[in-house]
């Protein structure tokens, strides 16, 4: 016993430290066994313990392939090659690959070509020589093909950031000559589809989806974009029967698969949406902070609440500005041509329309940050603004001017009506677009009129019969009159009024 307590004083203990080698091997054999997420986990870290290391960068790119995550792979494979090890020839090959997966095929031949130029019988020169012919760039036919659709691929992805940041008029602007010069480029169609729905023009919309679904018969973004217009235009029948047929697509691309499930998670669909952005997560998909907000969200509803704060926690690391709100505690989705953030509202006071104008500044006054908008270095600057819009700018900023307004009844009286209209179809789920550009078209041509407004809610009664009536989707006077708690007779006066000016 005294021996063995000496022997225990004596022993040393070594703290076990990985090493970057150790999650290597690690994330391999998690490779070997198919699990993507934990391969992904493991040579993260081993990246991060042994940044230089080119064989860890580049067995992580490997994984990231198989992940889908093609963009992610190649910019490993193209910090290997500048920063690593520019002798790593099989790296062109990967990065051929990616780009063929990606449709980028002309990128893709130029790099196949590049490694069999280094290294002639490597390990994948029986594959890349495979990829060069099924690209088939020998021909001259098929090399100008192909350049055209590496060109459509990039106007794409052009289009997806002006839609992302609400320009949407110049993203109509490009999708429009793209499908003139392309009539079946089909993603082309869906983002312009998109694209019209935000603008407010829904009828547009839902005729290029149809248009998409006639000549494509069973293309998944247009089904799914078609739910989402639905959805906010709150036709619930042909809604359900939609997503009723979707709950049957199988789909085997991850990018279709996070479609799918974004759409049933927006829809309420959480069950359906859980299982599809689950099953993507478990394969190792690194998703946007849009996918991350749909799986938190379809996980805390189906009642897996630990993959919900997990997804909310890391959709706050990648975009702090968008975790101020859980999305389980977001019972309705907003209209998103609802929502005008800043740039949005800069854009819209240099609008070529009149009426767009005023809005723009409508909407700075039931914004939460005005005094952001008026700091801004874009805000248009003062002597550009019209007679109208300034006056107009004035009543919004009355209480810090503190000094008389022209036609300050007149203003008074169409923004309180603007306010009743906004916050009637704000409730309802109803674009405010459209209606508000109707009302401030009111606003322009009856402005020095000396029209007599002493009834607002009868004035927006009158604009919002009329906008039904226009868009086909009749109210009668009778049910306007009594939603408004105003008499019939009342509103058929204020209807003249209003018709005189919009004929």
């Amino acid at each position: 016993m005294k021996d063995s307590k000496a022997q225990f004083k004596r022993a040393k203990i070594f703290p076990f430290i990985p090493t970057g080698e150790y999650y290597f091997n690690k994330g391999v054999k998690a490779y070997d066994r198919f699990d993507i997420n934990k391969a992904k986990k493991y040579l993260k870290r081993a990246l991060e313990l042994e940044p230089d290391e080119a064989m860890i960068a580049c067995q992580l790119a490997i994984v990231h392939t198989e992940a889908g995550e093609y963009t992610d792979s190649n910019k490993l494979l193209f910090m290997i090659l500048s920063d690593l090890d520019d002798k790593m020839s099989e790296c062109h090959y990967f990065i051929a690959n990616n780009f063929a997966h990606l449709g980028m095929f002309t990128d893709a031949y130029k790099h196949a070509q590049l490694y069999l130029e280094q290294d002639q019988i490597g390990e994948f020169s029986v594959e890349a020589e495979e990829l060069m012919q099924l690209i088939g760039l020998d021909e001259d036919e098929n090399f100008d093909s192909l350049v055209e659709q590496d060109e459509l691929i990039d106007k794409l992805e052009t289009s997806r950031v002006l839609l992302e940041s609400g320009d949407f008029k110049e993203a109509i602007r490009m999708l429009e000559a793209a499908v003139e010069d392309y009539p079946e480029f089909w993603p082309a169609y869906n983002n312009l589809a998109l694209a019209y729905f935000y603008e407010g023009d829904s009828g547009k919309a839902a005729g290029i989806l149809e248009k998409v679904l006639e000549n494509n018969p069973g293309n998944l973004h247009a089904l799914c974009n078609l739910a989402v217009f639905l959805y906010y235009e709150k036709e619930t029948e042909q809604l359900s029967e939609l997503l009723a047929a979707l709950d049957k697509v199988q789909p085997m691309l991850f990018e279709h698969r996070y479609k799918l499930g974004a759409t049933f998670a927006l829809t309420g669909k959480y069950e359906q949406a859980y299982f599809w952005l689950r099953q993507i997560q478990k394969y190792g998909y690194d998703g946007d902070p849009g996918f991350y907000y749909w799986l938190a969200k379809a996980a805390y509803f189906t009642e897996n609440k630990k993959v919900a704060n997990q997804a909310w926690q890391i959709l706050s690391k990648m975009n702090p500005e968008q975790n101020q709100i859980e999305p389980w505690n977001v019972e309705n989705h907003p209209d998103p041509r609802n929502l005008k953030n800043d740039s949005a509202i800069l854009k819209m006071l240099r609008s070529e329309l009149f009426e767009e104008r005023l809005y723009g500044i409508f909407l700075i006054s039931v914004t939460d940050h005005m005094q952001d908008i008026f700091s801004h270095p874009d805000f248009k600057r003062l002597e550009d603004f019209s007679y109208a819009e300034r006056i107009y700018l004035a009543h919004i900023l009355r209480d810090r001017l503190n000094a008389p307004i022209p036609e300050e009844d007149y203003v008074a009286l169409i923004h309180e009506a603007a306010v009743i209209l906004y916050e009637r179809f704000n409730e309802a789920g109803l674009n405010t677009h459209n209606i508000l550009l109707q009302w401030f078209s009111f606003f322009i041509l009856g402005l020095g009129e000396s029209i007599s407004i002493a009834n607002p809610d009868a004035f927006a009664a009158a604009a919002e019969y009329i906008y039904f009536k226009q868009s086909h989707n009749k109210k009668t006077q009778k049910q306007v009159a009594e939603e408004y708690g105003i008499s019939e007779a009342t509103l058929r006066k204020y209807i003249k009024i209003v018709e005189k000016y919009w004929e």
